[in-house]
């Protein structure tokens, strides 16, 4: 029986040392604190953990390390977006078989596929699969963007159970609600708080990489406790953070706040690049204002 997917789910960087070798040392290290840290669920090879920048080798050892590490404690999915559909059926088998709670997929990004090739595109991977997919709404990124009446034609392919909706309209979470209903569970990819009081049962943060606790608690008091005024203040609490790693600095700006930790994250793959002195800085400066540490 699959697991349901509810809570505040880190979407994971992927760690290298200083030359941009992948780290599956560091990796593993980096899965346990954030299980310790009380995140409810894990997803490696997302866009924050650079997925397009990585051979089949790094994909596959950086799944296994997660998967190995987390050992059941939490929930882990597997990004195994693609352009052609079948290397997606493919990622999405082999992340079946390493033992993965679900997949992610982000829709081909650069065919501009039609709602029926969309239609086929996630159908034809549910088919495949026994684990339940996560489609994935990125359109600033993905050059698709899945509008909530898609979505609910969507949530009619069984095993297209969740959602991570990835634009600014919160009220999308409203109308893939009311929608799609108990078909489709939404799970906020940039608003969190703004999505929980919407109804969505999770949020695939990036933030939470250098915040696992306070954004995990955040959906607790929402979803969980309904003590929405509590929540508020300890979300406004934590904006600085979350924004400072929005936008183009998402990978960049996650590495360097989590390397001024204590962690090493290393620098990102290109085409990215470092963060410029000034940003870098900037970092510095919200790791002491919000005392972050990463500790085992």
């Amino acid at each position: 029986m699959s697991k349901t997917f509810r809570g505040t789910f880190t979407v994971m960087i992927t760690p290298c040392n200083a030359e941009g070798r992948i780290d599956l040392k560091a990796m593993a290290d980096f899965t346990e604190w954030q299980i310790r840290q009380g995140i409810h669920g894990l997803i490696p090879l997302g866009s924050t953990g650079e997925f397009l920048s990585l051979s089949e080798e790094e994909r596959h050892g950086i799944a296994a390390t997660v998967i190995r590490t987390a050992a059941g404690r939490v929930p882990v999915l597997l990004g195994t977006g693609a352009e052609d559909t079948r290397e997606v059926v493919r990622l999405s088998r082999e992340a079946e078989q390493l033992g993965a709670d679900g997949v992610m997929i982000i829709p081909p990004f650069y065919s501009t596929p039609t709602e029926d090739e969309l239609y086929h595109h996630y159908k034809t991977v549910a088919d495949a699969i026994s684990i339940p997919i996560m489609v994935y709404n990125n359109p600033a990124t993905a050059n698709v963007d899945l509008r909530p009446s898609l979505v609910a034609r969507l949530a009619t392919i069984e095993g297209c159970d969740y959602i991570k909706e990835s634009t600014l309209e919160v009220t999308r979470v409203r109308d893939i609600i009311r929608l799609a209903g108990d078909h489709m569970t939404v799970f906020g990819g940039i608003l969190g708080f703004e999505s929980f009081v919407e109804g969505a049962q999770g949020w695939v943060a990036v933030a939470s990489n250098v915040a696992p606790a306070p954004l995990a608690r955040l959906f607790e008091l929402v979803a969980d406790e309904g003590r929405i005024a509590e929540a508020r203040a300890l979300y406004l609490k934590w904006v600085p953070v979350i924004e400072a790693v929005g936008g183009q600095r998402y990978v960049a700006g996650t590495k360097a706040l989590l390397t001024h930790m204590g962690f090493a994250a290393g620098p990102p793959q290109p085409p990215r690049l470092p963060l410029p002195a000034e940003a870098d800085a900037q970092m510095r400066r919200l790791v002491n204002e919000f005392s972050l540490h990463f500790a085992l």
